[in-house]
């Protein structure tokens, strides 16, 4: 008899701060790594887990998205409990289901949501250090906050990505963000962006370059200058990864009523 292969989608909480992000690197504990690890041996065979994308070395997530598909017939809550069990406790799967054979979670999201935390105040609390970017420092604040909305729209983000293995494919360095905001919160201040997807160390240059903004080291008109796409020229350094989390992921029947923007490759 024919063996029954089922798709499991599963979202993932995780403190990224001891992995080297979210892509399996051999010798190096990763996101995927330790899941394809554990969810092979169940399986008696490798098995791939795909990610909605992969998140850098030390950031976080609390609501990553990933699939994989399985022939083991074991119910998905005792699944997720057996996982559970095994996983190092940095890391969670917080919901699982059967979904269609066709899903794949970063092709078939339409967008996604991160936070970005600058902690503001003289000292930053240990139990937060992990969290957050701690930058004390003077900062035009209200000049950031009217810049973040400068990021909003279609733009070429050339000069915010780094380098990436996906770089001989050539594929297009648009996106679209629909949302792009910075705002105090206490001792904080906390960016939120969404966006049609997001190329490597992207979200991370976009506040690095605001800070270089609250500095007076840039302004409103150079970041509108690193959005043309010219790749000779490049926005400002990149923010620490643990200041950044993924906080969810959207796909067409949860998504906010935005415009559906499919670029042909989301990070």
């Amino acid at each position: 008899m024919a063996s029954c292969q089922r798709r499991i989608r599963i979202t993932l909480a995780y403190d990224g701060t001891d992995f080297h992000g979210w892509q399996v690197q051999p010798g190096l504990p990763t996101i995927q790594g330790a899941l394809e690890t554990l969810i092979g041996e169940m399986e008696g065979k490798p098995v791939h887990v795909a990610g909605s994308g992969r998140t850098d070395a030390g950031v976080h997530a609390l609501a990553q998205v990933a699939a994989f598909s399985i022939e083991n017939p074991i119910p998905v809550a005792n699944l997720q409990r057996a996982v559970n069990r095994l996983l190092p406790p940095a890391i969670r799967i917080v919901e699982a289901a059967e979904t269609h054979a066709d899903f794949h979670p970063r092709f078939d999201a339409v967008a996604k949501n991160y936070r970005y935390t600058l902690f503001r105040a003289a000292v930053c609390p240990p139990f937060s250090w992990r969290y957050v970017h701690h930058h004390p420092y003077p900062l035009d604040e209200p000049a950031m906050i009217e810049a973040a909305r400068v990021f909003e729209g279609e733009h070429d983000f050339t000069g915010f990505a780094a380098s990436d293995d996906r770089d001989s494919e050539e594929k297009s360095r648009v996106r679209r963000i629909f949302r792009s905001e910075l705002a105090r919160s206490g001792d904080a201040l906390i960016y939120r962006v969404r966006g049609s997807g997001f190329l490597k160390h992207m979200v991370r240059n976009m506040v690095g370059t605001l800070i270089e903004i609250g500095r007076g080291n840039r302004t409103a008109r150079d970041l509108e200058a690193f959005l043309c796409g010219n790749s000779a020229r490049k926005a400002g350094p990149t923010a620490p990864a643990k200041g950044l989390t993924l906080e969810s992921v959207e796909y067409p029947a949860t998504a906010r009523p935005d415009p559906v923007f499919r670029p042909d490759d989301t990070a």
